[in-house]
């Protein structure tokens, strides 16, 4: 009887736009809390619910790469920015499913983009096919309300406590283009990098 345990993957998405220090908290809390395997981080492709244009696809894989270097057991992944058009979470796992039979995915998401995750496209097949990890308060609004559970869809959960991270991509790219400081806000080499592309100009 073959007694080995599921390998246990953790699927975190998101623009990374820029990656900052709060993405890097959470995917160490959850690579530890949650005794993955594996983080596979995954800078999203044409994102269908993001109203702006985002930064070209080569400046946030390499970014992400830089953001995730020292995480232990993380590892980026550029496969939905190969995608063409927009780029769906379940279909990420359908291929992970593929890929990796017998292991167990959980999907690491923060408190913002689990209060959305109703209206994600399938979200009831994205709870069947990974276990939901939400660390409830990783929002950059340290007062935000906690997360209504009723709009989740039914399934299992394993959570993720993190502190209150008081800090946006968004500030971040406000600050950036205004020439001003950004350390404290992103990973060392992050900083480098948006300093040597000139990213975030003001128009």
């Amino acid at each position: 009887m073959d007694l080995k345990k599921p390998r246990r993957i953790g699927i975190f998405g998101g623009a990374f736009d820029p990656p900052h220090l709060g993405h890097v908290a959470l995917a160490r809390a959850a690579v530890e809390q949650l005794k993955l395997d594996e983080l596979r981080v995954f800078p999203t492709g044409q994102a269908w619910h993001k109203a702006r244009e985002l930064s070209p696809a080569a400046h946030r894989l390499a970014m992400a790469q830089l953001a995730f270097s020292d995480v232990p057991r993380a590892c980026v992944d550029g496969r939905e920015l190969q995608r063409a058009g927009p780029t769906y979470t379940v279909d990420t796992l359908r291929e992970l499913h593929r890929e990796f039979p017998g292991a167990q995915f959980l999907l690491v998401i923060g408190a913002d983009q689990a209060e959305s995750l109703h209206s994600w496209r399938e979200s009831g097949e994205i709870a069947r096919l990974a276990t939901i990890s939400i660390a409830a308060r990783a929002r950059p609004i340290t007062a935000a309300v906690p997360v209504d559970a009723s709009r989740l869809p039914p399934g299992p959960r394993e959570p993720v406590e993190l502190p209150p991270i008081p800090v946006s991509s968004t500030e971040i790219r406000r600050l950036a283009g205004a020439a001003e400081d950004i350390t404290r806000l992103v990973p060392a080499p992050v900083a480098r990098y948006i300093d040597q592309h000139h990213l975030y100009p003001t128009n």
